[in-house]
């Protein structure tokens, strides 16, 4: 998956907003403005972009141990974020279910309002997952 295919993918999920509070360069995608549910740093020095996604942690340890790509997340809380390099190595379906996974992760921590409104857009009721951590 390109960047570019990333953001739009990104893009497509409910109330999400798309920022660069660290300056030209990384983007953060937002649920409404309120929690980051991804972070996409742009490759440098020829290297493979890099993005950021909230994961439980269990599944995190699954796709680290599945995919070289997938990494404890970079600069972010080692438990609960992966940082999957975009070099093509983690197949597109995989990555949109990261993507999905994070996105429905980080709504659950929402005022309910919010919440129970992004998630109804989805049309489906997930199990509840500990978010506090």
């Amino acid at each position: 998956m390109t960047p570019e295919q990333f953001i739009d993918a990104a893009l497509w999920f409910p109330e999400t907003d798309e920022s660069e509070p660290f300056g030209p360069g990384p983007m953060v995608y937002k649920i409404a403005g309120q929690r980051m549910f991804a972070l996409l740093s742009p490759g440098g020095d020829g290297g493979s972009a890099m993005v950021n996604l909230k994961c439980d942690p269990e599944l995190a340890l699954e796709l680290r141990a599945e995919f070289p790509a997938v990494t404890p997340g970079w600069h972010m809380s080692k438990r609960h974020w992966n940082s999957v390099r975009l070099d093509g190595t983690v197949p597109d379906d995989e990555l949109l279910e990261m993507l999905e996974h994070s996105y429905r992760l980080v709504a659950r921590g929402l005022r309910r309002a919010d919440r129970d409104r992004v998630l109804a857009v989805l049309g489906e009721d997930s199990p509840t997952i500990d978010t506090e951590h």
